[in-house]
């Protein structure tokens, strides 16, 4: 049950729950103090609920790379771009940003998104999914231990989970972003690039479903014993706590998003001075991937149905051109998560944010 008064609620911080602010590569959105535990009676305890979460594993999960080790290793190998958000927009559509104040004043940029006559008579429909990084976490697959230098490996093991690092597969659809989203925009001088276990498990059911004409060679890996159900405990409290706050919104609801997003961005701290119970990059790349991963699929069967997907966004924006309050059968629409919001604009109308 959650507290029914006598704990104060804190303000919610600025900025998108969930997400880096404004999209910076680079910054975790922490503040100093933000790894201290909730007080008794806050409304979502998010950090303790995430330790005690990891805690009751009986893989003894190893919660913080030591320091000395992070210089070398697997560690060194991992960025944010490994997450493989999609951020794209259809070729034949044009985007421009726009400048846009908030009611708080802030100036932040906006999209606005032109379509071509050749797509007929729609609308915009935006598309957007309810707790996608909590949501990624119901089973998600980690290695709760070290990562081992498991090399060159003839074959995918479902029984492992870590990085690879592959060949990025030919995409040739125009309808649909490539499936590993953003790393496949940044290849190394040999075509290859990191991934971690959930876009690899993709790209196994793409080439199974005839998608993709082969599964790329992995040429290195780190691996270690697989789990999925790590963070379970943690998503079963958060989506008890959404079913209750949602419907009570205001400030309750805020503080529960703003804990929530800061336990999850205290996977992997950036700042040297940022304290934390976790120092995870793997853990908290593979969550954001596993999140593009199930946004990417869900926009791929609207797709394959007859819809025209406009843009696919960060982990929870789809927006298609479909007919007006006619959203794509793929989604359910609700407050509940594996459920979505939509609502539905004229082209060349500035696309608003949830926090705008």
């Amino acid at each position: 049950m959650l507290p029914s008064g006598g704990a104060p609620v804190p303000p919610a911080r600025d900025g998108p729950p969930g997400r880096r602010p404004d999209d910076e590569d680079g910054e975790d959105g922490l503040a100093p103090e933000d790894e201290e535990d909730e007080p008794e009676g806050h409304v979502f305890p998010a950090l303790k609920i995430l330790k005690d979460s990891v805690g009751r594993s009986k893989m003894h999960p190893i919660r913080v790379i030591r320091k000395e080790e992070r210089d070398s290793g697997p560690w060194p190998l991992i960025s944010e771009h490994m997450d493989g958000e999609p951020r794209w927009v259809h070729p034949d559509v044009t985007a421009t940003r726009v400048p846009h104040i908030r009611a708080n004043g802030r100036r932040v940029r906006r999209d606005q998104l032109d379509v071509p006559d050749s797509f007929g008579e729609g609308v915009l429909c935006l598309i957007d999914r309810n707790g996608s990084f909590p949501s990624a976490c119901s089973a998600v697959p980690l290695a709760p231990n070290k990562l081992l230098h498991t090399g060159p490996l003839d074959a995918y093991d479902k029984a492992a989970a870590g990085i690879y690092l592959i060949d990025i597969p030919a995409w040739t659809r125009t309808d649909m972003p490539h499936p590993l989203g953003r790393i496949a925009d940044r290849p190394d001088e040999d075509g290859r690039a990191w991934v971690t276990t959930p876009h690899i498990k993709q790209l196994v059911k793409l080439v199974r479903d005839n998608h993709l004409d082969a599964m790329p060679t992995i040429h290195d890996s780190w691996t270690g014993k697989a789990n999925e159900s790590l963070f379970k405990p943690f998503y079963e409290a958060t989506r008890k706590a959404r079913t209750e706050l949602v419907q009570i919104r205001g400030d309750p609801y805020k503080a529960y998003k703003t804990r929530l997003s800061i336990a999850l961005r205290l996977l992997w701290p950036k700042r040297p001075s940022q304290r934390s119970p976790f120092w995870r990059p793997d853990w908290r790349v593979s969550m954001v991937a596993e999140a593009s991963v199930r946004h990417w699929t869900v926009a791929f069967k609207a797709v394959q149905e007859g819809h025209t997907l406009v843009a696919l966004r960060n982990v929870d924006q789809a927006i298609f051109w479909t007919p007006p309050n006619t959203p794509p059968s793929t989604y359910r629409i609700g407050t509940g998560f594996g459920e979505v919001k939509s609502k539905f604009v004229q082209a060349g109308e500035t696309i608003l944010g949830g926090d705008d």
